[in-house]
C-alpha cells in the first residue's frame, strides 16, 4: 500500500487551500520582497528597517526588548545587528544599570537613513494597503490577535 492510498490528493488540496499558516507565510514572503525592493536603493532590507525603526525611541532598549518586539530569538537578532553596527547605524552598549545587559542605540547616521527610508516605506505600504480587499486596520488587528492568542 502506497502513501497516496492512505492520504489522498484531496487532503493535499485541502491543506493547500485552507492552511492559514501556508497563506500567511506566502503573503509575508511576498510583502517582504516588496519592501526589500522598495528599500534597496537605500541599501537596507525590510528587516533592517524594522530593526532600526524599533530603536527610534527616547530611551535605548535592551536586546531582549527588541527581540520580543520583532518576534526573534536573541541569537538571530544579534546576527542581524552586526551589519548595521558595522555601517555605524547603531551601537551596542553596556547597560550602566545591569552590566550583563546590552542596550541598542541608533546613531545619527541611522536616524538620517531612517528619515530617508520612511517616505519610501510609506509609499510601499500604501501600495500594499490598496491591494487588500478589506480594511487594513482590521487585518492588522486580526493578525495581532492571532500573534497574542496562538
Amino acid at each position: 500500500m502506497s502513501m497516496l492510498d492512505e492520504l489522498p490528493l484531496s487532503v493535499t488540496h485541502e491543506v493547500r487551500n485552507r492552511c492559514l499558516c501556508l497563506h500567511l507565510q506566502r503573503a509575508a514572503r511576498a510583502i517582504a520582497r516588496h519592501f526589500d525592493e522598495a528599500l534597496r536603493p537605500l541599501e537596507i532590507t525590510n528587516g533592517q528597517f524594522s530593526l532600526l525603526i524599533s530603536l527610534n525611541r527616547p530611551a535605548a532598549p535592551t536586546i531582549g526588548e527588541i527581540a520580543q518586539l520583532l518576534a526573534m530569538d536573541r541569537t538571530t537578532l544579534t546576527a542581524n545587528l552586526k551589519p548595521l553596527e558595522r555601517r555605524k547605524l547603531l551601537k551596542i552598549v553596556v547597560d550602566d544599570k545591569d552590566k550583563r545587559s546590552r542596550l541598542l542605540k541608533i546613531t545619527a547616521a541611522g536616524q538620517k537613513l531612517l528619515a530617508r527610508a520612511v517616505p519610501v516605506w510609506r509609499a510601499a505600504h500604501d501600495e500594499i494597503d490598496r491591494m487588500l480587499s478589506r480594511n487594513p486596520d482590521e487585518l492588522r488587528a486580526d493578525l495581532e490577535g492571532l500573534a497574542r492568542g496562538v
